[in-house]
């Protein structure tokens, strides 16, 4: 894997205390697959325009203006100057406004991830507040003015290293009562097939290698393939998970737990026969 290069140099602000950092993307980018666009009869590159719905003419990048929809078909017109002006200046800085729980923090705000590794005369205070949040078990939440805009961000430490996580703002992210569930009544000898269940499938800790990604390992495959010339083979399709017949509840959960080798309760067996 390459050596990392850091994108970013900013200074977190903890009490009157300052952490110069190197910020990283902590996702690993020179491995991903990129397929390019190409004409089918040729081979070449294609490039992409942008064209008038109007006049149908391709438009130039020198012509082209930023609005905002604030209508059906109706837009409010913005000058580059205009936007400069109302853009969050960049401070190089971040700051921390409180400390909390990492349990309190929903993933689900969770978006980009940085590692940070310190940066020159930043030794010393970067183990600071490493050690301080992995003792205390708990999470930093500031804000970070990068390209323009303001970042909500939380820092947390992963296997000995302040990572920066990128949060989604509250008004991004939709209620969990904007989604209908309707109430069911599920009953105890079912509930107890399905904890049992769960504790024969469950681990303490998370193996992120222990999963591979099947579609990339085909692509790759594919790809091998063409590149020596030889024809694609395409594997034959496999029925999803769970697209079998669908049978009684407890019956089910009864068969997956004598397929990871438990035995079910016999109140739990009787209820299903």
């Amino acid at each position: 894997m390459a050596t990392p290069r850091s994108i970013a140099s900013v200074t977190i602000s903890f009490g009157l205390v300052a952490i110069p950092v190197k910020v990283y993307t902590a996702h690993d980018t020179s491995g991903d697959l990129r397929f390019n666009l190409l004409h089918a009869t040729c081979g070449s590159r294609l490039r992409q325009q942008y064209v008038c719905v109007k006049e149908d003419v391709v438009v130039p990048r020198e012509e082209m203006a930023k609005g905002y929809e604030v209508a059906k078909d109706q837009f409010v017109l913005f000058q580059p100057e205009e936007l400069q002006a109302i853009e969050e200046p960049p401070t190089q800085a971040i700051e921390i406004a409180e400390f909390l729980p990492l349990a309190a923090v929903d993933p689900v705000y969770f978006e980009k991830t940085y590692y940070l590794a310190p940066d020159k005369g930043g030794n010393k205070p970067y183990a600071l507040l490493q050690q301080a949040l992995a003792e205390t078990s708990r999470c930093a939440v500031g804000r970070w003015a990068a390209r323009g805009k303001q970042y909500l961000v939380l820092l947390r430490v992963v296997e000995g290293v302040l990572t920066l996580q990128q949060l989604h703002y509250a008004n991004e992210i939709r209620r969990p009562d904007a989604i209908e569930v309707p109430d069911v009544k599920v009953g105890d000898a079912e509930l107890k097939l399905a904890r049992q269940l769960i504790d024969s499938q469950a681990t303490e800790q998370f193996r992120p290698e222990a999963y591979q990604d099947d579609v990339r390992r085909r692509v790759e495959q594919a790809i091998k393939q063409k590149v020596e010339g030889q024809e694609v083979r395409v594997a034959e399709a496999r029925p999803a998970a769970g697209g079998g017949q669908v049978i009684d509840l407890m019956e089910a959960l009864r068969r997956s737990l004598e397929q990871q080798g438990r035995t079910p309760p016999a109140a739990a067996t009787e209820a299903a026969a």
